[in-house]
């Protein structure tokens, strides 16, 4: 543009003393103004480019900003328990408490076909697998940060995806349950991933310890996990997901201080988890609209096929659990509602207690009972939830069946 606005000027300068001559206009002094114009002109020209120039900088940085995305979410909770085990001591009460939860995650597109990310979030390092919750205590002491998330995922085939490292569970799990999987769990190891229109299958490898130690005598603990489902729609309104699923833990023989510092409702022989946990699931969700509100309905069933490589101990007879309920509404405009129902029954050695849900029934195994939730929306991404558990524990992992009341209420909002 710039050799063109000159060439155009010069060919000015060149013709404008002819045209002058033959009007009479002193030539000297208008080729004079027409050089200083020329000057000018060039001048404006210089800065456009270097203004160009710096344009284009920008939009390369901006282009890889573009590839990054930052994302995270608050919850405030107040909550209230009330557990008759704990009830039966001397001056014992309901147990009160307000918590935080808080995380950041960013992920970076890479190439084209890889993408880096990681999450960090409220909590203590070594602490609770299935809890991101920081308690308001210690007289307004600070709150550990630590690492919640931290991968790299290859697309290396056609709709299929490694990803190794810390993550968010990679399973699908049916109206969001955490019959099997808590939801703040992130398993550490690695997974594969497949998806097209309608079918998804998932191969997990993850460790619960992959450290033998300096020695080289401790235990690696290696868990598997496969699952495949179907997903297609009845109509406009209506889709449906289907699948099977199996999962691996073997833990029979190991010591209980290894894995977690409770059982969690799983059966034990002496210091050691009795036994192995080879779950097999069946799942199914519908996601409909009823008069206009969208609606989620789904169920859970698993049974553990594992024994146990203890002698003298038979293989286990509570071994199943199930989770059916009912979503309706959503909360995520303001004014939104959307209120929740789900009954889950949680047998002993079903499943690994140390990943299942953590506030129906306190946590773990060996509970059952009723989960009613409501939540209304305050403004866009925010949210005023109330949950409500109403189960039981410990009828066969301590031998005395306890009523356990939890209501919690919270303020959430995501960015």
């Amino acid at each position: 543009m710039k050799h063109t606005a000159l060439c155009l000027a010069i060919t000015t300068l060149i013709l404008s003393p002819v045209a002058m001559a033959g009007s009479g206009v002193h030539s000297e002094d208008s080729i004079a103004e027409l050089k200083a114009q020329m000057a000018q002109l060039s001048k404006r020209l210089d800065n456009m480019d270097t203004y160009t120039a710096t344009l284009g900088k920008s939009k390369k940085k901006l282009a890889w900003a573009e590839k990054i995305k930052i994302k995270g979410d608050m919850r405030y909770r107040y909550e209230t328990i009330e557990d008759d085990r704990k009830l039966s001591g001397v001056g014992a009460d309901d147990r009160n408490r307000s918590r935080l939860r808080a995380r950041l995650g960013i992920t970076a597109q890479v190439s084209e076909d890889v993408k880096a990310g990681f999450a960090l979030a409220t909590g203590t390092s070594g602490g609770d697998p299935v809890s991101s919750n920081s308690t308001f205590n210690g007289s307004n002491s600070d709150k550990g940060i630590v690492l919640d998330q931290g991968y790299i995922s290859w697309k290396f085939y056609d709709n299929m995806t490694l990803t190794a490292g810390k993550t968010k569970v990679p399973y699908f799990k049916p109206g969001k349950s955490g019959l099997i999987f808590d939801g703040d769990l992130r398993p550490e190891g690695a997974h594969i991933k497949y998806k097209n229109n309608n079918v998804f299958a998932t191969l997990g490898y993850n460790f619960l310890n992959s450290d033998d130690g300096s020695s080289g005598n401790n235990d690696i603990i290696e868990t598997y996990g496969a699952q495949v489902g179907y997903k297609f729609k009845v109509d406009k309104n209506t889709k449906v997901t289907v699948g099977l699923g199996y999962y691996n833990i073997p833990l029979s023989g190991s010591e209980l201080a290894d894995v977690m510092t409770d059982q969690l409702g799983n059966s034990k022989s002496g210091t050691t988890y009795a036994y192995n946990y080879e779950i097999q699931q069946v799942f199914a969700e519908v996601k409909t609209k009823i008069a206009g509100q969208k609606s989620t309905f789904y169920a859970d069933y698993i049974k553990n096929d594992g024994d146990s490589d203890i002698a003298g101990i038979s293989d286990p007879k509570e071994d199943t659990g199930f989770v059916y309920g009912v979503k309706v509404g959503s909360a995520k405009k303001k004014g939104g509602f959307a209120f929740g129902y789900a009954y889950q029954d949680l047998e002993q050695d079903a499943t690994f207690g140390g990943h299942t849900d953590s506030d129906f029934g306190g946590g773990g195994t060996d509970t059952k009972g009723s989960k009613l939730s409501a939540a209304l929306g305050l403004s866009k991404n925010t949210l005023l939830a109330l949950t409500y558990f109403d189960t039981e524990y410990g009828k066969e992992s301590r031998g005395t069946q306890y009523d356990y009341e939890r209501l919690q209420v919270d303020l959430n909002t995501k960015f």
